[in-house]
């Protein structure tokens, strides 16, 4: 009777299941990521055999062609010799020589300490495109390869990043968000189409974040914002009204969080204020895990007017005096319109102590019709996301 007690799945039982589970789980991703890392540490040496060989031999399509079938022939189990992977192997290795890739992991480590110099560098192009001169290393060896940050993303992702981002700045900046938030291969695809790193890097923001907030917590929040938002899965009327653009936001959030950017997690659509004995309402309420703060959006859907600033600094102020803790920060505030003019918007934050940033958005109606059709439908994206489930 002993014996048959100790055997039953008890409570230690179940933790021991759980803990060992757990080990199963982290060992198949260590597994994965390690065959990753060998799979592109070979792939980049093949690509350099070819890349020596065809400058010296000039060898043609039909050499490569050759080739392919028979190391098919000889590896018939492996996957991966085909002609036109052969021809990404060498655009790999060619794209990121030694050289290259010792520069990249510099600007890794500075970029993980230093938003705003990170920023000024992809937007200089400085040292992306031009040819890079490290000190020499006695040997670039398989350590300085799979510890680098070229190592370290899948090759499915170096082919859309080969295939769709030609520029090294745009190809690095995407490399360190993929790496950072765990971004699918689809996603990554969805994010070049969608012009992520224009939107958020390239292109000039207003806001008074430099002049409201500390270093560098100002220069994460503008590094954050984007212009513009782009919300194609909202299929609205040309004349649609807040309310009904919010209901659309708020009812496919995920979308719309997605599209907001990491780290920002929903608390609610028109919140409640009470002050001075009259109710107030801000449209979109959210906590920015990062900034470890609040941040109010507010809606327009027409363009922006100069005294559009006063009501989300209002709001701004009553969320800091009703919600904010010791442990939080400054509540920030973001005013989403339909089209602004920069010079105008800058003249109107000025003289406002509290933090506030201004951009466009776009619907699925007002998206140009040449960047429409690369744009994720919403059944794409719940597509993406059931698969990212299933990969998760």
């Amino acid at each position: 009777m002993e014996e048959d007690k100790k055997l039953k799945p008890d409570k230690a039982y179940a933790e021991a299941l759980k803990a060992i589970v757990k080990t199963i789980e982290l060992a198949q991703v260590k597994i994965v990521i390690a065959a990753n890392t060998q799979l592109l540490w070979a792939y980049w040496k093949i690509g350099n055999e070819l890349s020596a060989r065809t400058k010296i031999n000039a060898w043609g399509a039909k050499v490569i062609d050759t080739l392919s079938k028979d190391l098919r022939k000889k590896f018939p189990a492996i996957k991966g010799f085909s002609a036109r992977n052969l021809l990404y192997m060498r655009q790999f290795a060619e794209a990121y020589t030694p050289d290259r890739i010792l520069h990249l992991n510099n600007l890794w480590e500075q970029a993980k300490t230093n938003t705003q110099q990170l920023v000024a560098l992809l937007k200089s192009n400085d040292g992306f495109e031009s040819d890079i001169t490290q000190p020499p290393v006695a040997q670039f060896d398989e350590i300085n390869f799979t510890d680098s940050l070229v190592g370290k993303i899948s090759w499915s992702h170096h082919l859309v990043l080969i295939d769709k981002c030609p520029k090294m700045a745009n190809r690095f900046w995407y490399m360190l968000n993929t790496l950072e938030h765990g971004i699918s291969k689809n996603m990554l695809l969805m994010q070049i189409e969608a012009g992520l790193f224009e939107r958020q890097i390239a292109l000039k923001k207003v806001s008074n974040f430099t002049a409201t907030l500390p270093a560098p917590q100002s220069d994460f929040a503008n590094y954050l914002l984007k212009d513009p938002y782009i919300f194609d899965f909202v299929q609205a009327k040309e004349q649609a009204d807040e309310r009904n653009i919010e209901e659309q936001l708020t009812r496919h959030i995920t979308q719309f969080l997605l599209e907001l950017g990491q780290g920002f997690a929903f608390v609610g659509k028109q919140y409640p204020m009470r002050v001075g004995g009259k109710d107030y309402h801000a449209d979109l309420l959210f906590y920015h895990t990062k900034l470890h703060c609040y941040v109010v959006v507010e809606l327009k859907a027409r363009a922006f007017e100069p005294s559009d600033p006063a009501q989300l600094n209002f709001y701004i102020n009553v969320i800091n005096d009703i919600l904010k803790t010791e442990q939080d920060n400054d509540t920030i505030g973001i005013l989403l319109c339909k089209g602004k003019n920069e010079i105008i918007a800058e003249y109107a934050l000025k003289g406002y102590n509290q933090p506030i940033g201004v951009a466009d958005y776009v619907l699925s109606k007002a998206v140009p019709e040449n960047l429409q059709s690369t744009l994720p439908q919403i059944e794409e994206l719940e597509q993406e996301l059931k698969q990212l489930d299933h990969e998760n």
